[in-house]
């Protein structure tokens, strides 16, 4: 065991756990966005490169218990159209991850997310543009592509989930079964090219417990609120996780 942890950073396994609570609390009662949010306080605390094998592993962790919350909500028909053309996206992505750069494909996303505040008006519209479901099957591969390179992207599928009508738990629970099963993608490509060691392992573990304590405690807040604080929620988060990936860019 003390060979297992030599060289881990105890402190910094407990800033992850404490961070995953947090960011995945924030998460569950606001539709998604708390992995982006971790992105820059990763790149801070562990570095660029670990970081989006960490996010994404520690996110995955964090699924199954959001999954068993909210499984009795899932709209099945927005999976099938979603996860197979995105857990092949995942494995392309893995192969350019050190091959592609993503600074202005990130100010591209960010700036996307910055501009939901307009389409919905301040959170007083309920949709802002038309969604068919065969949208999601090239939203699988690009977002898929994209969310493995950057390392966390939920909040972009957000405003197409809402423009289709999905709302409070059954966006959760769509969302959520989408991001377990592209995860697993994501995961396997990290391992498979070699992306994830023995460090990244522990840190995304420590991570993933925080999100699992997380994602309980915001099932009680989100059956408490109303739909329109919901949107209003999801609408500031998706704002301010573009704001984020602006500023990391650009500084």
């Amino acid at each position: 065991m003390a060979d297992l942890f030599h060289d881990i950073s105890i402190l910094y396994l407990a800033i992850l756990f404490i961070a995953g609570i947090i960011a995945f609390l924030i998460s569950t009662i606001s539709g998604g966005g708390g992995a982006l949010i971790l992105v820059p306080f990763l790149n801070f605390l562990i570095g660029t490169t670990k970081t989006a094998p960490v996010v994404n592993l520690g996110t995955f962790i964090g699924r199954p218990a959001r999954l068993i919350l909210f499984w009795k909500h899932i709209n099945w028909k927005v999976f099938w159209y979603y996860v197979p053309a995105a857990m092949l996206g995942a494995w392309v992505a893995g192969w350019f991850f050190t091959r592609m750069q993503a600074s202005w494909l990130q100010i591209l996303v960010g700036i996307f997310l910055v501009s939901t505040v307009f389409q919905y008006r301040f959170g007083k519209k309920d949709r802002s543009f038309p969604v068919k479901l065969w949208y999601f099957i090239p939203l699988g591969f690009i977002v898929s592509i994209l969310g493995t390179i950057i390392g966390a992207l939920g909040p972009i599928l957000n405003p197409f989930y809402l423009n289709l009508g999905l709302d409070k738990e059954e966006l959760i629970a769509t969302k959520t079964v989408n991001s377990f099963f592209l995860g697993i993608s994501q995961i396997g490509s990290y391992a498979f090219f070699g992306l994830l060691y023995r460090e990244l392992w522990i840190y995304g573990i420590s991570l993933g417990l925080g999100a699992v304590v997380g994602n309980i405690i915001g099932k009680r807040f989100l059956a408490k609120m109303k739909s329109s604080t919901f949107r209003k929620l999801l609408i500031a988060l998706m704002v301010l996780s573009g704001i984020l990936l602006i500023i990391k860019q650009l500084y």
